[in-house]
């Protein structure tokens, strides 16, 4: 070892070369051969080396896009890749623009000049098989990443394992607190981030680093995980920790969710799991993210997502239910109706392999909500009665009355309001008999909506007052600004012009304050029809037309019917008789299909 020592140091003393070191260990592998003359070294390694004096540090990262398309086209032919060009781009996604990955798809694809780009594109759709179907020869990606991985051991294979169990989406830095079961991880974290295993991403509008694996890479470290899990040599004691460290991290989210939607205005009719978390985020943690709960949902959106999908996958059914209930305040109150259902779907289905009855009513529950908010009442109405007979078996008399509350509005919406109001008086005694407030003052204010399309207004004055003592008195707001709404409508009812503005106003105010854009629309409607007969044209049309937009954006035909009657008949009154022939006709339309839409299908 000495000899060859001496032999390289006097070789470079001859005169000035380019040293190239190639996959350097560490820095002490580095040190013992930098040359100690005016030589320049060029080191490629795995990990980030920062302890070389004088160094400059380049990170490589992934190629750009137009880069890897290029890339790829010059290995299987541009023409090729111009022929099927959406396969080739799904190809270099599954690839995730990694260097290596796209030379072996390359090299895949050139030595099969007769397979369609198609072929391997949907060989790499599945995340199982990707790793194994990214290999050409002695070029394996899995390989590649194998002697990066090998060398973990304790606490850092634990976590790299369990980060890959967690999906594609950034995480926040607790979350590795979560996967080790103890606080004060960074150096864990850091360890990983330094091995180039874990990426830091960045740090979120809320103050938190965030981090995330490559999706090849995560690939790996789930099939580590799952491997362990299974009993298997590969990943062994440490997959199994991984998938014991990922409960822990759903139940963080858990309780975490369930903290931040507390905090929001709309939280009635939330249906949790009554078991208490496993685990949950430090008091200090959570006094720090407190300050702004519909920005640490905003930030943490599509990681919550992909905890729904992970706890559904692994067949952790009360996990995945509790955790999408507890996200409804939040997809209620900025209408994200898409990813509401998606997450119940999955929750359910988890729900019902595991024969979990609660779970399986409570997300009955909320999907019937979204259909409702939907206009698709019959099957609005079929998610709801069995929810309601599922939550009757099980003895929970808040679940039941919730049901039946969403059945009264099926009932009031397909225009039967004697039903309605027997299932609201239901509902009402209910939750009078388990101490419900919260849903006292909703039973209560929907009976008043009822006396309202009745036009009994004696009655409906009487209701109304009483939800909107009850919601001042609980101090909710959102709810006052809905009883506020209906008192608009009363008072318009009986001709009192400025009263209904002022109430209608004082809805819209509250909805803008607290974000919701779906209540405020309807505040928007109520507001700008007012407008419009008191002879403020311009201002009425004004905000009939934005409440369009947002009926139009979140899908609800119901609101978006009435916004063109009322538009129409503005245009008509104004002389414009075609513009409100387009507005009425539409308003028609939409009518039509939401008679045909209450028609359960056969």
């Amino acid at each position: 070892m000495h000899e060859r020592s001496a032999l390289y140091r006097s070789l470079l003393a001859e005169r000035p070369m380019l040293v190239f070191l190639d996959d350097a260990a560490d820095a002490a592998q580095v040190r013992a051969l930098l040359p100690g003359n005016g030589c320049a070294v060029l080191v490629t390694s795995r990990r980030r080396i920062t302890e070389l004096p004088g160094a400059l540090l380049l990170e490589l990262d992934v190629l750009p896009p137009d880069e890897a398309e290029r890339f790829l086209g010059r290995i299987v032919g541009p023409e090729r890749l111009a022929a099927e060009r959406q396969a080739a781009l799904a190809i270099l996604d599954a690839c995730g623009h990694l260097p290596l990955a796209v030379r072996i798809a390359g090299a895949r694809l050139a030595g099969r000049p007769n397979w369609p780009l198609r072929v391997l594109q949907q060989r790499l759709a599945d995340e199982a098989g990707r790793l194994d179907e990214l290999r050409a020869g002695d070029l394996e990606v899995r390989g590649s990443f194998e002697r990066s991985t090998r060398r973990l051991t304790g606490e850092a294979a634990t976590a790299f394992h369990a980060f890959g169990l967690l999906g594609p989406a950034s995480v926040p830095g607790w979350v590795a607190d979560a996967v080790l079961g103890r606080p004060r991880t960074e150096a864990v974290v850091d360890s990983l981030v330094d091995a180039s295993l874990l990426r830091l991403a960045g740090t979120d509008a809320l103050g938190q680093p965030r981090y995330q694996l490559h999706d090849l890479m995560r690939c790996q470290a789930r099939h580590h995980a799952d491997a362990g899990a299974a009993g298997g040599t590969a990943g062994g004691t440490a997959g199994r920790a991984g998938n014991e460290a990922a409960a822990r991290v759903l139940a963080g989210w858990a309780s975490a969710t369930g903290h931040f939607a507390a905090r929001l205005p709309t939280t009635l009719f939330s249906l949790t799991p009554e078991e208490p978390a496993s685990w949950s985020l430090p008091d200090e943690t959570l006094a720090q993210l407190t300050a702004d709960p519909l920005s640490w949902f905003e930030t943490e959106r599509e990681s919550l997502v992909e905890a729904v999908r992970l706890a559904a996958g692994t067949g952790r059914a009360a996990s995945a239910w509790g955790l999408a209930a507890a996200l409804v305040p939040y997809f209620d109150l900025h209408c994200r109706l898409d990813e509401w259902r998606l997450t119940h779907r999955l929750a359910l289905d988890s729900a019902r392999a595991a024969g979990d009855r609660r779970g399986e009513a409570a997300m009955l529950r909320g999907l019937g909500q979204v259909c409702l908010y939907q206009d698709r009442y019959a099957e609005a109405g079929d998610m709801l009665r069995r929810a309601r007979a599922l939550f009757r078996e099980l003895g929970d008399s808040r679940g039941e009355a919730i049901s039946i509350c969403g059945l009264g509005a099926v009932s009031q919406f397909s225009g039967e309001h004697l039903r309605a109001l027997g299932s609201f008086r239901h509902a009402l005694a209910m939750f009078l008999a388990v101490g419900d407030r919260s849903g006292e003052a909703y039973a209560r204010q929907a009976i008043g909506r009822i006396f309202l399309s009745l036009r009994d207004l004696r009655q409906a004055s009487r209701w109304l007052a009483e939800a909107l003592r009850l919601a001042r008195e609980l101090g909710d707001t959102h709810r006052e600004g809905c009883v506020s709404m209906h008192l608009g409508r009363l008072h318009d009812m009986k001709a009192d012009t400025e009263g209904a503005m002022r109430f209608q106003g004082r809805a819209l105010d509250i909805f803008e304050r607290l974000g919701d854009r779906h209540c405020g629309a309807y505040a928007m409607q109520n507001l700008g029809g007012l407008q419009a007969a008191s002879g403020r044209r311009s201002d009425g049309s004004d905000r009939l037309q934005a409440s369009l937009a947002i009926f139009q954006q979140l899908g609800d035909r119901s609101g978006e019917a009435a916004t063109f009657q009322t538009l129409g008949e503005l245009y008509r009154s104004a002389g414009r008789s075609t513009l409100a022939s387009h507005y009425l006709h539409r308003a028609v339309e939409l009518r039509r299909e939401l008679r045909e839409d209450a028609v359960p299908r056969t």
